[in-house]
């Protein structure tokens, strides 16, 4: 753990990142979050970072409220649609009572438990999820949504927006060093999938939470 926090460090402050982003997720799946500047980094994989629990759906009560967010070093990486002026990284957190003890309502240490269980029993878990979604035109709630393309399974399509959208998420996940096995225009209009190479299932978990972003960030910026 050492050598990976060493890695944080010495690559924040040869990039030049302005902004780490803290990740987790609430108990219905949600990625939340909160950001830091490079001058809490070390103190924050040493220490964790407090916040207020009782904010996050299922998370603490009022009373007890408050709770460490411990990152992972290992799920360091540089969001690459973030500004390259202003560069931002993220990490996974892992939710702690301020005695070191796993929080019960965090996803993450629920997974890690329940793996536990399987490797006591001999067994490892690795996973390999399809990813489908929907591209619509805009983000406007107020009228019916409004499919960027008409295409059905396996189609290829020239110039089309959701087709190149989603060309876009798979090299931005390579790029950050997540192996896509495929990916295709699946049977509705609009809607599309990205198959992930299998992994472990932790690893696969963050995964899946950062391939969701990727799809959105990358959409907003064109509009749809």
């Amino acid at each position: 753990m050492e050598r990976h926090q060493d890695y944080v460090l010495r690559t924040v402050e040869e990039r030049g990142v302005r902004f780490i982003q803290l990740w987790f997720t609430d108990v219905l799946g949600i990625r939340r979050g909160f950001v830091i500047t490079p001058a809490e980094l070390e103190n924050a994989l040493e220490e964790g970072m407090s916040f207020d629990g009782s904010a996050v759906d299922g998370f603490s009560r009022v009373q007890e409220s408050d709770v460490l967010a411990m990152p992972d070093a290992k799920t360091f990486q540089i969001l690459p649609w973030r500004a390259a002026d202003k560069p931002t990284a993220r990490m996974f957190c892992d939710v702690l009572h301020f005695d070191g003890t796993p929080f019960p309502g965090d996803p993450r240490a629920v997974l890690k438990r329940q793996l536990a269980r399987a490797h006591d029993m001999g067994y490892s878990f690795f996973a390999a999820p399809e990813i489908e979604y929907f591209y619509f035109a805009d983000s406007d709630t107020s009228s019916l949504p409004k499919p960027l393309d008409h295409g059905s399974y396996f189609e290829l399509t020239v110039n089309d927006q959701g087709s190149d959208l989603r060309t876009r998420t798979v090299l931005t996940l390579e790029d950050m060093g997540i192996p896509v096995e495929y990916s295709q225009h699946e049977d509705s209009p609009s809607q599309h999938e990205i198959d992930l190479r299998h992994t472990d299932a932790l690893s696969m978990a963050d995964t899946v939470m950062t391939v969701r972003q990727v799809v959105k960030e990358l959409a907003r910026g064109r509009g749809a």
